[in-house]
């Protein structure tokens, strides 16, 4: 393959190296945590991997000078791709330099899983050391908005046009900006995150430590379904834990758009949203389908048992959190099914939850109906309409090609997994449940995301598998294309 392309490297050096530096100062609050519950081991593996992540970004900063050449598309899809490699791979440190695990590809693995939210294990479960939960819970925190979208509001200092950058990171059939300069809107995005968050972590702050509670929020606010306990959200056997942890989840998967909408007094649009209501009207559906079957198959001792339950997993499944507070593995057979459907539905468009996304699946159905109306009226020009808007054909014909690539890809990474030779439930959950960054599946895995029995190459490739769910496939897929390092057009 011919690399005619000419990029601008000192640009992308330096933005990798801001990225680096903030992963690196990220760490502090995990090796304070480290000191303060007394972790030696750990106390020693976070300094080595604060220091050396630190010094590496600042480094990298201080050596390349800021470039004020031109920042294109192409390097917007690479800086964001080496991004999320390089900061999957410095977060691996603390893992491998403590004592709880030897090999770098169950770091790594661990890293990923806590970058895209997916909330999974290569380790087994078992306890984790409180400072390398908090680690794990600051990744997923920081996966949850987008590792580059905190560092966007300071890229326009050199230069750098960050609407190229938002559109490689998070990709979606619109894309939309809340104030005039993207480094504004990032800003925004965060001040309702961090918003978001303090409220999750005061009202979960009564029925538990304040340690729980900022793990719990971290985990739940990012999507990313991290756990304190080994027996997950089961441990507190709260009703209250489960509503709040729902509500928020369910929040932080709904278009963040929206919340800039609402708090300029503009709640017209935020009624008026189809993904929204289409969103909420999924989840009345599945939580009422789920507790008939629990109910009447289910063996459930009470309807208000079975509806509990339903609406925890429900929740988890559409949000992509990927939390369990009862083993649905062993659910009725229509019930999982239902989980299963959601896997590949997901949230909301410019949230932190993963997936196809409703938007998405609402414009393919649509698509769907207008075939049937056009095999009617095979003359009629019809629209593909989202409320009273018309979408753009061209938006049609994007969500389109994602949609068979994503449905392409889940295939061709089930054939890959079918190496390891485990059943078919295993392998086909396994699949949907990591490109989908959800980290639950069916089979051996089961509720908690247990991915130890697979092999070390296939912990590598799950690993890729959850960062291209993360970046909505072409970020990383278009890598590997002639057309992306051929000549310049």
């Amino acid at each position: 393959m011919s690399l005619n392309v000419k990029l601008n490297y000192q640009v992308i050096a330096k933005i990798l190296g801001i990225v680096t530096l903030i992963i690196g100062l990220f760490m502090l609050p995990a090796l304070f945590c480290a000191v303060f519950y007394g972790e030696t081991e750990n106390i020693r593996a976070l300094m080595i991997s604060s220091g050396l992540t630190i010094a590496t970004g600042s480094f990298v900063i201080l050596i390349v000078k800021p470039a004020k050449a031109r920042f294109r598309a192409r390097e917007g899809y690479l800086v964001v791709a080496l991004c999320w490699l390089i900061c999957s791979f410095f977060g691996a440190l603390p893992y491998y330099f403590s004592d709880f695990t030897s090999s770098f590809t169950d770091s790594f693995f661990e890293s990923v899983s806590g970058f895209t939210t997916t909330g999974c294990t290569a380790m087994g479960i078992k306890i984790m050391p409180k400072a390398l939960l908090l680690w794990k819970a600051i990744t997923h925190w920081l996966g949850g908005m987008g590792i580059l979208v905190f560092a966007i509001s300071i890229l326009p200092a050199l230069g750098i046009n960050a609407q190229l950058i938002a559109r490689a990171e998070t990709p979606g059939p619109v894309l939309e900006k809340m104030a005039v300069r993207m480094s504004d809107s990032a800003k925004i995005l965060y001040l309702t995150y961090i918003s978001l968050s303090l409220l999750e972590f005061i009202l979960l702050y009564p029925f538990m430590t304040p340690f729980d509670s900022l793990i719990n929020t971290m985990g739940s606010i990012s999507s990313g379904g991290l756990f304190a306990h080994p027996d997950g959200i089961a441990y507190y056997n709260s009703v209250a834990v489960e509503i709040i942890i729902s509500v928020f989840t369910i929040l932080a998967s709904i278009n963040f758009i929206l919340y800039h909408y609402a708090a300029t007094g503009k709640w017209g649009y935020v009624a008026r949203d189809v993904e929204l209501r289409s969103f909420l009207r999924i989840i009345i559906g599945a939580v009422l389908l789920c507790t008939l079957g629990l109910y009447f198959l289910g063996n459930y001792p009470n309807f208000f048992q079975a509806l509990r339950d339903s609406f925890f997993q429900v929740v988890s499944m559409i949000t992509t959190s990927g939390y369990s507070s009862a083993d649905y593995t062993i659910w009725p057979a229509v019930c999982q099914m239902i989980l299963f459907t959601l896997l590949f539905i997901g949230g909301c468009a410019a949230s932190t939850s993963g997936s196809l996304k409703v938007i998405r699946v609402v414009v393919l159905l649509k698509l769907i109906g207008r075939g049937f109306y056009k095999r009617i009226h095979p003359r009629s020009v019809v629209a593909v309409k989202i409320g009273k808007k018309a979408v753009p054909a061209l938006v049609v014909s994007e969500i389109t090609v994602f949609i068979l690539m994503y449905m392409c890809l889940f295939l061709f990474s089930c054939l890959v997994l079918s190496l390891q030779n485990l059943d078919l439930e295993t392998t086909i959950s396994t699949a949907a449940s990591l490109l989908s960054n959800t980290g639950m599946a069916f089979g051996e895995v089961g509720s908690m995301g247990d991915y130890s029995i697979y092999s070390a190459p296939l912990k590598l490739y799950l690993s890729l598998l959850m960062i291209i769910g993360r970046l909505e496939l072409f970020t990383i897929v278009i890598l590997f294309t002639r057309s992306f390092w051929g000549k310049e057009r």
